[in-house]
């Protein structure tokens, strides 16, 4: 499967955000990243139910929605109906995982779990058949423009072989300082979804930073 790019709407402008997009629909993007923040999991606000039901009504791509709140399970549905394809929950935000998980996908959306630099991988290992997607955070999560953590790189192949032959096609995204610096190494080791977010909106040509991050293959790799 061709890897995917999900441009973080949190990079967008703000003041321009029906323009920025626009412009993802008319690239070669996959989906529209968009982190929420409630200000206690995590130290940031973001969006809140009125803003994502606006980026909706324009977006042409799925909504892939990361959750960094507390006690998502209270607003599953909610997020859901407003446009929500994909709902990411932090392993360690959630009592009951697999309760929550079954939730997400009885509402029809993709189930995903964040996990956050700190997190072993190991603590998937009764669940992994169950989640859909796994978001691996390559940053402290609550603000964008961070750098990016070099021990990602070991936790996806961790998570690749964890996954190997009982979810062999998982997703696994990674969030946080994605460039065309280091795409080609997180595909190597197994990523197939790449969050972009300064590297795209601040690019000089968003559109050219997202094909160009959609163009990167394994020849490129073994070459």
């Amino acid at each position: 499967m061709k890897h995917l790019i999900a441009p973080s709407v949190l990079a967008a402008d703000f003041a321009n955000l029906q323009r920025d997009i626009e412009m993802v629909n008319e690239s070669e993007a996959d989906w529209f990243h968009i982190d929420i923040m409630d200000g206690v999991f995590v130290p940031n606000i973001s969006f809140g139910f009125p803003v994502l039901a606006s980026i909706q009504k324009y977006a042409a791509k799925p909504l892939d929605v990361h959750l960094m709140i507390v006690d998502p399970d209270r607003y599953l549905e909610q997020f859901k109906k407003a446009g929500a394809e994909n709902i990411t929950v932090h392993f360690e935000a959630c009592t009951h995982l697999h309760r929550t998980l079954a939730e997400i996908k009885n509402l029809g959306c993709r189930a995903g779990v964040a996990l956050n630099p700190h997190t072993s991988i190991n603590l998937l290992e009764d669940i992994i058949e169950d989640i859909d997607l796994v978001c691996l955070m390559s940053v402290n999560p609550g603000f964008g423009g961070q750098k990016f953590i070099h021990n990602t790189y070991k936790k996806i192949r961790e998570l690749r072989a964890l996954a190997s032959g009982r979810n062999d096609n998982l997703l696994i995204e990674i969030d946080g300082g994605v460039s065309d610096s280091n795409a080609l190494f997180l595909l190597e080791a197994g990523a197939n979804v790449l969050v972009a977010g300064n590297s795209v909106f601040a690019s000089a040509n968003p559109v050219k930073s997202i094909a160009d991050l959609k163009a990167i293959s394994f020849t490129q790799i073994s070459a």
